[in-house]
């Protein structure tokens, strides 16, 4: 009896209860995350290090390719770009800024339109940003334009049952050229316009205001080769015109305008480059009786949209 009472002296007496902490930890945490996600784990070093990578790279560019960010310095060419619907994706505000009405304005027109992210800067950030140029207390960012393939604009045409009606400018480098092109090719029923990716205008913010809003529905496109490009186009049956001012054809006369057409249009100095007018099927001239010797490529190319619209209406 004695030795019974030695076992059961070691027993415990009664305990406060755990409150079912340990019922909890029984439960578990949820199921086990993958090794990627898991810290320490040679999976998650790895996922890691890609990700890093992947933030160091440019980010893939689309079929046509990219343009690079731009800046609109100073308060006028910064209100007058929130007018004109520009795409942007920051205004940066200098700090303490003098409160004019440009700067109401623009805040406003932020504010307004929604999307657009708004910044404070000290001034030296602003300095750095646009290398020191006046920017007058006000920065707007705009987004690097996506641009279209070739390809694309013809396809498009088709796919609606439409003859395609193409501009390509050849040498032009003044944006707002470009974006004189783009208004009258969206005025016309046209389905784009191509620029060549080197030594030409691309859709910069001059551009965009030139073109009068019409560039948010207008695609451009951006070729590596232009007469590669215009090859693509003979080849899909798209007839290519080239636009000098010593060509064989009136644009009054020539039927071509009338179906599947891409107008090449050159530079007003140089006019057509050798290779891409000897791609085109036709050279056409358009008749000045006042004796100009040649016509901006924005108002040489509305001429020959008009008649193009003339024959197709």
């Amino acid at each position: 009896m004695a030795a019974n009472n030695r076992r059961m002296s070691g027993k415990k007496g009664a305990q406060v209860g755990s409150g079912g902490q340990r019922r909890r930890g029984l439960e578990g945490k949820g199921p086990t995350p993958p090794a990627e996600m898991r810290k320490g784990h040679k999976k998650n070093r790895i996922a890691n290090a890609k990700s890093k990578q992947a933030v160091r790279r440019p980010a893939p560019r689309g079929r046509g390719g990219k343009g690079t960010s731009e800046m609109v310095v100073g308060r006028n060419p910064v209100v007058e770009a929130l007018r004109e619907g520009v795409p942007a994706v920051t205004l940066y505000v200098q700090q303490f800024i003098d409160n004019d009405e440009r700067v109401r304005e623009a805040l406003q027109l932020v504010a307004d339109r929604g999307g657009v992210h708004l910044m404070e800067a000290p001034r030296p950030e602003l300095d750095r940003m646009t290398n020191g140029l006046n920017h007058q207390g006000l920065v707007l960012q705009v987004p690097p334009y996506e641009y279209a393939h070739p390809e694309d604009l013809a396809a498009a045409a088709y796919d609606d049952g439409e003859d395609p009606l193409i501009v390509a400018l050849d040498g032009v480098t003044d944006p707002r050229n470009l974006g004189a092109v783009v208004r009258s090719v969206s005025a016309f029923g046209g389905h784009g316009v191509v620029v060549p990716e080197r030594r030409a205008a691309g859709m910069t913010a001059g551009a965009w205001k030139t073109s009068a809003g019409t560039a948010a529905r207008t695609p451009v496109a951006r070729a590596t080769n232009l007469t590669r490009a215009l090859e693509g186009y003979k080849k899909a049956g798209i007839v290519v015109v080239g636009l000098a001012a010593d060509g064989e054809h009136e644009i009054g006369d020539l039927e071509a305008l009338g179906g599947p057409v891409a107008i090449v249009v050159g530079s007003e100095g140089k006019g057509l480059s050798r290779l891409v007018g000897e791609t085109c099927d036709y050279r056409v001239r358009i008749p000045m009786p006042g004796g100009a010797e040649s016509l901006n490529a924005g108002v040489a190319a509305g001429i020959v949209l008009y008649e193009a619209a003339r024959r197709r209406a």
